[in-house]
């Protein structure tokens, strides 16, 4: 029951920003959009930007489902732009009226998980730290984010399918060779040729 509800509030948010921007909405709106006691929002809820933190990442969520692996990360990546893109009057909103660092936390965790979860599959058959592989996957998760705030701060105008193709140029291939390069077992033929 408590995730339907959440999912009722996060419905009525939306719908509301079709109507007015986010610093007019208030709690007794959405409460009342949504048919519950403002109560009933704060047992949910801190406050308005944790429903859309909270909005954010479960969208999200659904969005990388099954595609934070090597073969599929460009997948999840598009879906994520999907998932942003979706959420537009949301995540502009959020982005003018509160700031850019607001909107890179919610991406943060998005992100990392994607790819996080590429340096982990490819270096599952190697001796490369834990926090080596924190390092390579924060690395790549900081352009990521770049990337998509600059296609936040363009008005979403740019096709994403587009955007992750020229990503993938860049990326293909580089985080393996940057798992190779923290390898604590590496072959000595290889360190040879370093």
């Amino acid at each position: 029951m408590s995730q339907t509800t959440k999912r009722a509030l996060a419905a009525s948010l939306k719908n509301l920003l079709l109507q007015k921007p986010l610093p007019k909405i208030t709690i007794n709106d959405i409460a009342e959009d949504c048919g519950i006691s403002r109560m009933t929002f704060y047992y949910h809820f801190k406050d308005i930007y944790d429903l859309v933190e909270w909005t954010c990442a479960e969208d999200a969520a659904r969005a990388l489902e099954g595609k934070k692996t090597y073969d599929t990360w460009q997948e999840g990546f598009l879906n994520i732009f999907h998932a942003v893109h979706a959420n537009k009057p949301l995540i502009m909103n959020v982005y003018r009226s509160v700031s850019r660092e607001r909107i890179e936390q919610y991406l943060n965790p998005l992100i990392h998980s994607l790819i996080l979860g590429v340096v982990e599959e490819k270096s599952a058959e190697m001796a490369v730290s834990m926090t080596d592989q924190q390092f390579i996957a924060s690395f790549y998760e900081y352009a990521f984010i770049g990337i998509m705030l600059e296609w936040i701060g363009n008005g979403m105008k740019e096709e994403p399918a587009a955007i992750v193709e020229r990503t993938n140029s860049v990326v293909r291939g580089n985080i393996l060779r940057a798992l190779e390069s923290f390898r604590t077992d590496r072959p000595l033929h290889m360190e040879a040729n370093d």
